[in-house]
């Protein structure tokens, strides 16, 4: 169960990256959409695992890896937004969150499952 430290953290966290993806986006010469869709920290705060979904699909890997590839950068800036209220930065794990292409996929066999009945 999470404590209410973890909901504390995690939702700054959440606020402060989805901040930041927002500001390099518009800044960015391509045109796409990361958005932090939820931020899970460890009892003693010290991974926050967070799940972005990130539009177009088609960009999504390159945009993953550009990420990863500057978890330093990112783990400072929570570490200066946050660093008076916790003693340690949480160290950041970027994961893909699939949840809305796979609520959209259930819903595109649902709307189909009337014309392939089940035998």
């Amino acid at each position: 169960m999470e404590s209410n430290r973890q909901r504390k953290v995690a939702q700054i966290i959440q606020e402060d990256m989805a901040e930041i993806f927002r500001k390099q986006a518009s800044e960015s010469k391509q045109s796409f959409l990361v958005s932090v869709s939820d931020v899970k920290v460890t009892a003693d705060l010290s991974i926050a695992k967070i799940y972005l979904s990130i539009f177009p699909a088609d960009l999504r890997q390159p945009i993953l890896k550009e990420i990863n590839t500057n978890n330093s950068f990112y783990r400072n800036y929570i570490g200066q937004k946050m660093g008076k209220q916790v003693r340690i930065i949480p160290q950041l794990a970027f994961y893909i969150d699939t949840s809305l292409d796979d609520v959209e996929r259930i819903e595109r066999e649902l709307k189909g499952e009337g014309d392939n009945p089940i035998l």
